[in-house]
């Protein structure tokens, strides 16, 4: 992937008619269309990104960059100019990771050559796309044209719960920086586009697993035995409905079960049953609520039939929640680059993202970045072996990250 070094003028097309610089050059759109495949062909799982961080390590310094690979032993983070050390950085996040599914696409050269490993969530996307607006960026601070120091973010494990952000936090990604912004990659967005909403703009995400446990017995004897399996119905059944009665419906909290698993004989009573789902919620502060109103109807539910519970509620993501003033950056990052036609309202997904994490500590926004191949019909989406994108996408990401980095200065 090595490629020659090459001229700050190389990098970006210089701006006429009074534009904003940054725009992607020739050599390098080639280059990072190159750079995506080669991280699509060899996708790496979570907190094990040691190619990919390499990867990004070496193209970063050969840019003249100083990358510091994060405490985890993978993600990096890398300052672009010199920090005055007062003035408040943006920072630009990427996440690495990819994940354990096979690539079912038989049409395409960079197809993944990692067994049931692969890149379809379009991380090997937001990866470049903050890669290049590293180099564009780089190149324009050696022209003096960068207003301010920007910080780039490179994070592990993203897909991998509580996610993480949680040790790029650690790491002290955040000194500093005073916002942060993301794209996502949407596949129902055209390329060329991409999607804004002010307030969360996804859901957040915990793991729930309960055991039940009860004394088992013969099925011609139920009423001497904890009848598990009933138990376990009632639970799987009553316990989201009870939920939906306790909390306000505007805040869209869902329990869905992926998991019920007990008894292996029609004549025997279990003694044990085990379910596990997922808890989403749109609301903050219902979200901040929803461990102990899970536990108290889990406890409810199981207790009217003797079961004894033990339940583990994993902590996920909260929602993201944009800031309206981010929002308004990169709407006029967007505007710059592309017009204003070229932004769109998007829904609230029931989809988690960690990028959350980092709304908890500085105010900041994540984009929805259009993938979609125009006219294309074939309904492609997120987390399916078969997710590709428009390549088109990664030039509007570079330059939306780098209009919103000379637009923010020194704000």
């Amino acid at each position: 992937m090595k490629s020659r070094a090459s001229r700050p003028e190389d990098l970006v097309d210089q701006p006429g008619g009074g534009g904003l610089p940054g725009r992607l050059g020739d050599e390098l759109r080639a280059e990072l269309i190159a750079f995506r495949r080669d991280l699509h062909m060899h996708p790496e799982l979570g907190n094990q990104e040691f190619r990919t961080t390499a990867a990004i390590k070496d193209r970063l310094e050969r840019a003249g960059l100083k990358p510091r690979v994060l405490d985890v032993g993978t993600g990096l983070v890398c300052d672009v100019g010199e920090w005055d050390g007062v003035t408040p950085m943006l920072a630009l996040r990427a996440d690495i990771d990819a994940l354990p599914i096979p690539d079912t696409k038989v049409d395409v050269p960079y197809r993944s050559t990692v067994p049931d490993r692969a890149h379809a969530c379009g991380h090997d996307v937001h990866t470049t796309t903050v890669l290049g607006a590293g180099l564009v960026l780089a190149a324009l601070d050696r022209q003096g044209l960068l207003p301010n120091a920007v910080r780039l973010v490179f994070q592990p494990a993203e897909e991998v719960m509580p996610g993480g952000a949680l040790s790029a936090i650690e790491s002290g990604v955040l000194e500093g920086v005073g916002r942060i912004i993301a794209v996502h990659c949407d596949p129902k967005v055209d390329v060329g586009r991409i999607g804004l909403r002010i307030g969360p703009i996804t859901s957040a995400c915990d793991r729930l697993e309960v055991s039940l446990d009860g004394p088992g017995g013969h099925t011609a004897r139920p009423h001497l035995t904890t009848d598990l399996v009933t138990a376990a119905a009632r639970v799987a059944v009553d316990v989201p409905a009870l939920l939906s009665r306790r909390v306000d419906a505007r805040s869209g909290l869902v329990l869905t079960w992926g998991r019920l698993q007990t008894g292996h004989a029609p004549n025997v009573v279990p003694q044990h049953a085990e379910l596990s789902g997922t808890v989403r919620c749109l609301d903050l502060e219902a979200w901040r609520d929803a461990a102990d109103l899970v536990h108290a109807a889990v406890d409810e539910v199981a207790g009217m039939h003797r079961a004894k519970t033990v339940i583990n509620y994993v902590r996920g993501v909260p929602p993201v929640v944009n800031d309206a003033e981010s929002v308004g950056l990169l709407d006029a990052a967007m505007t710059e680059r592309r017009g204003s036609y070229a932004i769109e309202d998007t829904e609230q997904s029931l989809g988690g993202e960690d990028f959350s994490w980092y709304l908890e500590q500085v105010p900041g926004a994540m984009a929805r970045l259009g993938v979609r191949p125009p006219g294309d019909t074939r309904g492609l989406d997120l987390h399916r072996g078969s997710f590709d994108v428009d390549e088109e996408a990664i030039t509007v990401g570079v330059e939306l990250f780098t209009a919103a980095a000379l637009l923010a200065g020194g704000s």
